[in-house]
């Protein structure tokens, strides 16, 4: 019998070794357990003999305005206050301090100078246990935030998680290369048992190509030609009708504001910001002054605020951008003066020969902001939400009623149209909202 190669070759048991040894390390790696999650260690109780629990709850409710735990705000930071002073002053400074400060009492004016002057509220409907449980949560170590094993921490080395991606991709790959390798040996194998043993492969008859075949036939030649125009058509057609149309449109802006934690989660009213749109044509970018009379106190946002893409840290370095921009020193709790602009992205942007009112619309007409801005309480970063082509706005006056409620601007001529047209409510394209004039200059 003729040998046709050595199945017990070096190489290939070489290779046989390497794919199974790697097949059990990347097991073995994915079976490894994860480390259990270690609790935060509970703080340790305050020294006032308050409850720390219905502190926080008044100090929300009475301090935050002005005060922060760990940061100086319009006064100062209150953590550890206990230490610094004895709790009969704090009494007397909590429920009255414009009276401490008029006694002469040198610790009341000295705080009273520190702060700028600022007049601390009184309190006279706090009792001293009140005071005792705000101070019992003041008096709390401030809490660091949990470590959680086998979650990675940006910055850290990928070791830290068991292995890093990079190897296993590596060692996946390397696979695939014997794997290749191997099915190269088994072909080489099988031509060398083929030609030993006399087997010849049947060549493979020739045949007409399909491109041949189908370029001498001419009914097909024009059927094909006559679609590729029409599709041409179509899609040149829709090219040039998205001219102009920015819908979805979502710039990056200077300073991140996100739609989402002011009109989602504190339910902040648009008309608060852009309180243009109520009174004008345009609805206007806010002054960075509406900013800061939230801002002025908030320093950083809350860790609940965090969310996978953007971090506390993220959130809080935008904020401190406002603060540039205004020129506010948040140690001082002072403006510096110094000033920068920001330069505003424009999302929504109308041809110069349409006229819109935001006015009209808003006031007048009652319109949600979302009707035409869409869902800005879930958008993270602000979009454009409708199209705003003159078809849109004409379905829109088309399908719109007009609001009659409380709005005797339109009584007069809403009655004449009604009983012309036959119905009890017009729709703003019934009013003449279809009329070029009305829109166009």
């Amino acid at each position: 019998m003729k040998k046709v190669g050595n199945h017990n070759s070096i190489t290939r048991k070489l290779f046989l070794g390497l794919a199974l040894s790697l097949i059990f390390s990347l097991t073995s790696f994915g079976q490894e357990a994860a480390p259990a999650v270690t609790d935060a260690a509970a703080a340790p109780a305050a020294t006032t003999g308050g409850d720390a629990v219905k502190g926080k709850e008044l100090f929300n409710a009475n301090c935050a305005a002005c005060h922060k735990l760990d940061a100086k705000a319009t006064g100062p930071a209150l953590r550890g206050v206990a230490g610094k002073y004895d709790m009969p002053w704090l009494y007397k400074w909590i429920k009255n301090s414009s009276d401490l400060i008029k006694s002469g009492d040198a610790q009341a004016v000295k705080i009273f100078e520190e702060n700028n002057k600022a007049v601390m509220s009184a309190f006279p409907q706090l009792s001293n246990a009140d005071i005792d449980n705000i101070i019992a949560y003041t008096s709390e170590p401030k809490a660091e935030a949990p470590v959680v094993a086998g979650v990675p921490v940006p910055g850290a080395a990928a070791s830290d998680s068991g292995v890093s991606n990079n190897i296993i991709l590596g060692a996946l790959a390397f696979v695939m290369v014997i794997l290749v390798v191997m099915l190269f040996l088994v072909n080489q194998v099988l031509s060398k048992v083929a030609k030993a043993n006399g087997i010849v492969v049947t060549p493979k008859t020739p045949t007409t190509s399909i491109w041949k075949a189908f370029a001498r036939n001419q009914f097909l030649i024009l059927v094909s030609a006559i679609f590729l125009l029409l599709a041409s058509a179509y899609f040149v057609y829709g090219f040039f009708m998205q001219i102009g149309v920015d819908q979805d449109y979502a710039p990056i802006q200077p300073i991140h504001y996100s739609h989402r934690i002011h009109a989602g989660d504190n339910e902040i009213n648009c008309k608060y910001c852009h309180s243009a749109a109520r009174v004008s044509k345009n609805g206007g970018i806010p002054s960075l002054n509406v900013c800061m009379n939230c801002h002025k106190n908030i320093a950083e946002v809350a860790e609940t605020t965090a969310t996978p893409e953007y971090s506390k840290a993220f959130y809080d370095e935008q904020i401190q951008k406002l603060y540039t921009a205004v020129g506010w020193d948040k140690t001082t709790q002072s403006y510096t003066g110094k000033t920068q602009p920001v330069k505003w992205v424009r999302i929504h942007n109308l041809p110069d020969f349409v006229y819109f009112n935001h006015s009209q619309h808003v006031t007048v007409a009652g319109i949600e902001c979302q009707t035409c801005h869409g869902p800005v309480q879930e958008y993270e970063i602000q979009k454009q939400f409708a199209p705003l082509t003159m078809g849109w706005c004409i379905d829109c006056h088309r399908k719109t009623d007009v609001k009659m409620e409380g709005n005797e601007y339109y009584t007069k001529i809403h009655e004449e149209l009604s009983k012309k047209y036959g119905v009890d409510k017009l729709t703003a394209a019934q009013m003449g909202g279809l009329e070029c004039g009305k829109c166009h200059y």
